[in-house]
């Protein structure tokens, strides 16, 4: 039998196990998907940017690149926001896109994409379009190759249809290139300048979670009895919140991030940006300490101009870190005081933000992989529903796009079957990706989903009063039925109005063989979004 396109594609796919494909097909995607092999399993969603982010978050639970199979410019198009998220969560991702056939391409036909390698950047590593057919499986070996190697992140080939049933030769499938390095001479001198810094202090990004060095971070900062901050909207928990070195997490603006470290003679900034900000404040605070910051990528150092910078995938720079420093004589910082639970809502009022998340705690086996997407609610998230697993304990999104993390959820208890997945969304958030519930019932996915509904996109409102304006439109959402919504798609609805009534309708939902929604009436957050 003579060698096709897609017959040496796929050889590749089996031979990096690469064989759960995430898509929505499209008239373009119809011969790489003709004769779909037994030993594939192509996993549906009903919009394409739902689609992306239940990729994403099966890569993000799974620690395995993933292949998504999007249709032409629309399909491309409508997933871009979650291909944002997926770049900025350093998804290893390759999109296979459709394009109408080679033939057509120079009279611009009818769902051809005009410029397909521009479409998506620059939140692709790398994209192309194959100058040949024959080359198709090639381009696919490189994708595989860009997208998996630190700093990974998505990675786009465009296929004009005609090119799958073109003949072929197969490609040698080479070992995922190695991910871990180290500048080791920068990190000597890094170990040099905490070994004489008397207030050292340590700001930890969800790359050191992504890299499976959170416990290699604990035993770093102990040795160093160093405090440990959360860099600003990190995207991963990567140091257990109830360890007594856990500081907290740091205000994403710089005039009360400074404040927050001054007192510090070193700050070392480990798989995070320094800094992520997000609201503009006075510049007349007090100046930043010393920064050191230790990354993987390229764009994230050059742009830390007042840090020294040091290049190192976390894991391998962490471990260099620890056989270079010695123990310090330093007292253990005091340990953070836990927050008093809050006080149930009185009769006829709805439940706080903080009494549900509260409740989750309570009620969650100890290795639940939490999933958020609820804003206005993420200040009460830290206090009342601390994460403490050493290994993708929390997901969310990077980007801070919306959508994300109802279908990563999906995607997450897929990749985690053994796993209690819980879903914490805003109901403004889920309306954004709401039909990713039909693929969770479809595939049984062992979820809870607790949609928080406050009636509003609260995250707004609470940036408008901090602003001090007035009159913005859009904010009110109205009533939602999302038990409806769930039930109409196959899921278990449940509406918990009563406080009484949600620890055992959370228990119910994770010991359930169906994916659960809980519509959740909460009050409105009025918390200040972080500074």
């Amino acid at each position: 039998m003579n060698l096709t396109v897609v017959d040496a594609v796929r050889e590749l796919m089996r031979a990096w196990q690469l064989t759960k494909v995430f898509g929505n097909p499209g008239s373009t995607e119809v011969p790489f998907l003709a004769d779909w092999p037994e030993d594939f399993d192509y996993v549906l969603g009903l919009q394409e940017s739902v689609v992306v982010a239940m990729a994403d978050g099966y890569a993000q639970a799974s620690g395995l690149p993933v292949v998504v199979n999007l249709h032409s410019a629309g399909g491309t198009g409508h997933a871009m926001g979650s291909i944002v998220t997926a770049y900025h969560n350093r998804t290893p991702m390759i999109v296979l896109a459709g394009q109408q056939a080679r033939s057509l391409l120079p009279i611009d036909p009818f769902l051809s994409a005009l410029e397909p390698t521009h479409l998506p950047q620059p939140y692709v590593k790398w994209s192309v379009q194959p100058a040949r057919a024959q080359d198709v499986p090639a381009a696919f070996a490189r994708a595989y190759h860009v997208a998996t190697q630190p700093p990974c992140g998505p990675v786009l080939v465009s296929v004009p249809s005609d090119d799958w049933n073109q003949p072929a030769v197969s490609i040698s499938p080479r070992p995922r290139i190695g991910g871990d390095f180290a500048d080791t001479v920068a990190l000597d001198a890094v170990a040099t300048k905490i070994a004489a810094s008397t207030q050292p202090v340590v700001v930890v990004g969800a790359a050191i979670d992504a890299d499976h060095a959170v416990s290699d971070m604990v035993l770093l900062a102990e040795r160093i009895q160093a405090p440990v901050w959360a860099a600003p909207f990190s995207a991963r928990c990567s140091f257990p919140e109830d360890h007594s070195l856990f500081a907290g997490f740091l205000p994403a603006a710089r005039q009360p991030l400074a404040e927050t470290l001054a007192g510090h003679d070193l700050v070392v900034v480990i798989g995070a940006p320094a800094f992520t900000e997000h609201v503009v404040t006075e510049k007349d605070g007090p100046d930043l300490p010393p920064l050191i910051l230790i990354h993987d990528d390229e764009q994230v150092l050059a742009r830390a101009p007042h840090a020294i910078a040091v290049r190192a995938t976390p894991g391998a720079g962490i471990r260099h870190l620890l056989c270079g420093v010695t123990e310090s004589a330093s007292p253990r910082p005091p340990i953070r005081q836990h927050t008093a639970a809050p006080e149930p809502p009185a009769a006829g009022e709805r439940m706080s933000g903080a009494y549900v998340l509260h409740t989750i705690r309570q009620t969650m086996p100890t290795n639940t992989l939490i999933v958020e997407e609820a804003p206005s609610h993420r200040p009460a998230m830290h206090q009342h529903l601390p994460i403490t697993l050493r290994q993708t304990g929390f997901l969310t999104g990077a980007s801070g796009v919306l959508g994300y993390g109802l279908p990563a959820a999906i995607g997450a208890a897929m990749a985690a079957p053994d796993r209690s997945v819980v879903a914490i969304i805003g109901d403004g958030s889920t309306m954004y990706s709401v039909q990713a519930l039909w693929t969770a019932a479809r595939y049984s996915a062992p979820l809870t989903v607790v949609v928080m509904d406050n009636g509003e996109y609260a995250a707004v409102a609470n940036h408008s009063n901090r602003l001090g304006v007035s009159g913005v439109p859009g904010i009110q959402l109205g009533e939602v039925d999302f038990r409806a919504l769930a039930n109409g798609q196959g899921c278990q609805g449940v509406l918990v109005s009563d406080p009484v009534e949600l620890a055992r309708a959370l228990t119910d939902a994770v010991c359930a063989d169906e994916p659960t929604v809980l519509h959740v009436l909460v009050q409105q957050a009025r918390a200040t979004l972080p500074r």
